[in-house]
């Protein structure tokens, strides 16, 4: 015995895998024009299976050549769907009496229209067309073509895709692919996603498009998630290293007598608000993950990075790094910052009482 099963679904995310292995799967493309135009010529002169004959409104069914490519061109490969849009437009057209000269059921240009009334999409939002849409997407933003990138977008909307999934993948094409070649992307990407969430479809098709372009057209640079990679990479190969001394939290004065926080600069005491000292642990060694392009505000980056290693061997030559000469207030910010928080619960808790004294008054 052998089993035939046809769907529309990706057999190797929804067939379980023990029976995928017993079995031989075929792909199925979409037809060309032609083919689909074969089909639907038949339908139309099968006098057993077709309209010509007992299957079909008398006198049979004749289709112009405008309504005949129309029918043809908007099926997208789909015999079926074709077949389908043909029948719902030889009903309408007969429904109306409407004939040729020679008494067949013509079907107008306007009858496939109202049967189709949109075009038929080959697109699943659970399957391949998902995937493969929202790839073609992704990709056209990296490569600088905004008009795939509308195109694609357009595509995803008229297919029903979740909006808020494409706001997502634009986001992430903000920081994945241009990054600081250009860092108002993300906040581009960010407000239309916003945007989305405030006004919704059919008017955040707007912000969604110009998100699209914006990253489609903006220089790339994909060195800040590339950096983040190789650190994850040394993360997993030696685990997560201990924070030097002079780094780690010295809130509390019995740390600083083990030698906690002992020895850290405060960068903001020095000129050019930058002095030298190691923020790596010990076991990394010089690593550097971070490797600025010259591309776009990336290259301002690359070069202010670069002055400031040049300062640094500067003041190393010289002996130290010179402490900032620019005046600064002398203040302890966390304890402030911890005094007018406990002044502002005071003065909240004399309010609260003043207003029950009001209220039962």
């Amino acid at each position: 015995m052998t089993l035939i099963g046809a769907t529309t679904e990706n057999p190797y995310f929804e067939v379980n895998s023990a029976l995928l292995s017993r079995l031989r799967v075929w792909r199925l493309e979409p037809l060309t024009n032609d083919q689909v135009g074969t089909v639907v010529r038949r339908a139309l002169d099968d006098p057993e299976r077709g309209l010509a004959g007992g299957l079909g409104p008398d006198g049979g069914v004749a289709l112009a050549d405008d309504a005949f490519e129309h029918l043809v061109d908007l099926a997208g490969g789909d015999a079926r769907a074709a077949l389908n849009v043909l029948e719902g437009a030889v009903a309408l057209a007969d429904a109306e009496d409407v004939r040729d000269m020679a008494g067949h059921v013509a079907p107008r240009l306007a009858d496939v229209e109202a049967a189709a009334q949109q075009r038929i999409l080959a697109y699943d939002r659970a399957g391949d067309g998902h995937y493969d849409t929202v790839s073609a997407f992704i990709k056209s933003l990296r490569g600088n073509d905004p008009d795939a990138a509308l195109y694609w977008l357009a595509s995803m909307i008229a297919a029903g895709e979740d909006p808020r999934f494409i706001a997502r993948r634009i986001i992430i094409s903000a920081s994945e692919d241009v990054g600081n070649a250009d860092p108002r992307a993300l906040s581009v990407a960010v407000a239309a996603a916003q945007a989305l969430d405030w006004v919704g479809l059919p008017e955040a098709q707007y912000a969604l498009a110009q998100a699209a372009t914006y990253i489609a057209t903006a220089p790339k640079s994909n060195r800040s998630g590339v950096a983040y990679w190789a650190a994850v990479a040394d993360v997993e190969r030696a685990g997560s290293l201990p924070v030097p001394n002079h780094l780690r939290s010295a809130t509390r004065p019995e740390r600083t007598h083990h030698g906690i926080g002992v020895g850290y600069r405060y960068p903001h005491d020095y000129e050019g608000a930058d002095v030298e000292q190691r923020y790596l642990p010990e076991e990394l060694g010089e690593r550097e993950y971070y490797l600025p392009i010259e591309q776009g505000y990336e290259s301002t980056i690359a070069a202010r990075m670069t002055a400031r290693r040049e300062a640094r061997e500067a003041a190393r030559a010289s002996g130290g790094a010179r402490r900032s000469r620019d005046p600064t207030p002398k203040v302890d910010g966390m304890r402030a910052s911890g005094n007018i928080l406990r002044t502002r619960e005071e003065n909240r808790k004399r309010l609260a009482e003043t207003e029950r004294r009001d209220a039962s008054g």
